[in-house]
């Protein structure tokens, strides 16, 4: 009893430290201090709006330059990109590779009728453009298989006539790995939706390959179990894309990586060979664990067609905090505190710095500021997921108690309902939308020891000066930094003072260049930065093994000039 008198004490004196933060439709006043702790304010302060982001709206479309490339018909065939979110890359399109047909239009109207083949013009102009609108290819022609034998009959077809093939999900990714490059054929698995079965007992999932993510959570939320991945676009993205990007999201502190959560797949080789891994066992020492070369591979050594995966079950107790802290040295002593004192229970642990916060109060609409009195130089979202509501909530209460006695937290609210929990979620998601509205933004995700993570930003900060704005986000609790600099439009100027430089600084600090967008086209040639030319070399052997046309998804993952044909 003590305890929680001390913890009145010091929530209600010490500056007021857990303000009011009602929802206008929470009508008994619940101030967000810790649970035995709770006070009425005379004036309440209003409550983050809940704000979703449309991740379907259109964007400005930015313009390439033009490039003369003359009347050479192999001139035609280059093409320089202009990826605002990388220096320019030149690349060759293979001379190899076949162009479409009317004969293969026929073939592929045989096995998959005329509302398979899809050469619409508006519709292939959206399915060639990347969501972030800076990778366009020059497809006319996207198939829409919904059976794997389907998938197998084309993939055979296009290894034996040469045809570059994109594998498409739901087309989120950031580094231009699910657009072509040029004419490629999109083979695109939205119609592939199915879930084929799930096992209550031991939480095994099994669906195609097409399945949206959202639709599987709200499934699994029907029977009792929550999808171990959570992403920003979960409304658009498949669970095929996700796997074959090996997608981290919001969660992965709480679950871990895909390589730990999927126990089997169904992939479908160049030359259409089908590989049935689709285990349900969390148990299989057999021979080499194939599935993990498919597991972040981008569709470069085979197109992901069924997947197994391990869902936990739901939890009744979650609580949601957003705090603000004065510097990023609280952050991570902030972060020690919470798997000390919030253990088994810490699901999430987000962090955004002042920029971040800046721009989405500027830029989406109905979002308010937690904290209204005043602005702070960082912020952190902590989620916490148990079994025992009083449980948890003494174990959070304890743990907000010790970090305001030793000064890490400046301010912070505690959500009380769904609606507050996520109108502190939608802030934290909704900083690339507000990043897009922005103007022109470089975008980097990075995998760096935590202790060192800021200091990228603070350097590029100071590089940059008044021409840019460096904005900061992420997974601080498993050292993932998106680091993003905003511009009101695109300049080659501030381009070439952010790379290499930004390449080199994080190699140098032994961390990795993709930490969870995976290289696609923007990093293909920069994989040297983290990987040794030793390692780079085998992954080129296992795609000439797999794919010795190099018809799935070329120029990407890997560097173009692996594969150049003499």
């Amino acid at each position: 009893m003590e305890d929680w008198k001390s913890t009145y004490r010091l929530l209600t004196h010490c500056k007021h430290f857990f303000h009011c933060r009602l929802s206008p439709n929470f009508h008994n006043s619940k101030p967000f201090c810790p649970s035995g702790s709770r006070s009425h304010c005379s004036q309440p302060s209003e409550l983050v709006k809940p704000y979703i982001g449309n991740y379907q709206q259109e964007f400005q479309t930015f313009k390439h330059l033009p490039v003369s490339l003359g009347t050479n018909p192999w001139n035609r065939c280059r093409s320089q990109y202009r990826c605002f979110a990388s220096q320019a890359t030149i690349i060759q399109r293979r001379p190899d590779f076949s162009t479409i047909s009317s004969e293969d239009l026929s073939y592929f109207k045989n096995i998959l009728g005329e509302r398979g083949v899809v050469q619409d013009e508006e519709t292939l102009d959206a399915v060639n453009t990347d969501w972030m609108r800076k990778y366009k290819g020059t497809s006319k022609l996207m198939l829409q298989p919904r059976t794997v034998e389907e998938v197998s009959q084309i993939l055979k077809y296009c290894n034996s006539r040469c045809l570059a093939v994109v594998p498409q999900g739901g087309n989120t990714g950031l580094v231009g790995g699910s657009v072509p490059a040029f004419d490629e054929v999109i083979v695109s698995i939205s119609y592939m939706n199915k879930i084929i079965s799930f096992d209550k007992v031991s939480g095994i999932l099994v669906c195609e390959a097409g399945c949206i993510l959202e639709n599987l959570i709200a499934f699994l939320d029907n029977q009792g179990f929550v999808m171990p991945l959570d992403l920003g676009a979960k409304g658009s993205c498949q669970i095929g894309g996700n796997v074959s990007t090996n997608a981290g999201g919001l969660r992965l502190l709480r679950y871990g990586s895909l390589h730990g959560s999927v126990l089997g797949l169904e992939v479908v080789l160049a030359n259409g060979t089908v590989l049935d891994m689709l285990g349900t066992l969390r148990k299989d020492n057999t021979g080499y664990d194939l599935k993990h070369l498919f597991i972040g591979s981008e569709g470069s050594l085979g197109i992901v067609t069924k997947v197994s995966i391990l869902t936990p079950p739901k939890l009744s107790s979650v609580n949601v905090c957003f705090l603000a802290c004065k510097d990023y040295a609280s952050c991570l002593k902030l972060l020690l505190e919470a798997k000390r004192k919030l253990g088994e229970i810490l699901s999430a642990f987000e962090f955004l710095d002042h920029g971040a916060m800046d721009l989405v109060l500027k830029h989406l609409e109905g979002v308010r500021n937690p904290f209204p009195s005043s602005m702070h130089n960082f912020y952190v979202l902590i989620e916490t997921t148990g079994s025992s509501e009083s449980y948890d909530r003494e174990k959070l209460d304890a743990f907000l108690l010790h970090s305001m006695e030793n000064d890490l937290i400046s301010d912070g609210v505690v959500a009380q309902d769904i609606a507050q929990a996520s109108s502190c979620w939608h802030i934290r998601e909704g900083i690339p939308e507000a990043l897009m509205k922005a103007g022109g933004v470089y975008k980097y995700d990075l995998s760096i020891p935590v202790e060192k993570m800021y200091d990228l930003v603070e350097e590029m900060g100071v590089r940059l000066g008044a021409s840019a704005k460096v904005v900061a986000y992420g997974h601080l609790g498993d050292g993932n930094l998106h680091l993003n600099i905003s511009t009101p439009q695109y300049d080659d100027n501030i381009l070439s003072q952010i790379e290499p430089f930004v390449y080199d600084w994080t190699s140098k600090h032994k961390g990795s260049i993709s930490a969870e967008h995976g290289l696609g086209l923007m990093k293909a040639d920069k994989i040297h930065y983290t990987k040794s030319p030793e390692t780079v070399q085998l992954m080129a052997n296992i795609k000439m093994l797999l794919d010795p046309n190099g018809i799935l998804n070329p120029y990407k993952v890997l560097p173009p000039s692996l594969f150049t044909k003499s």
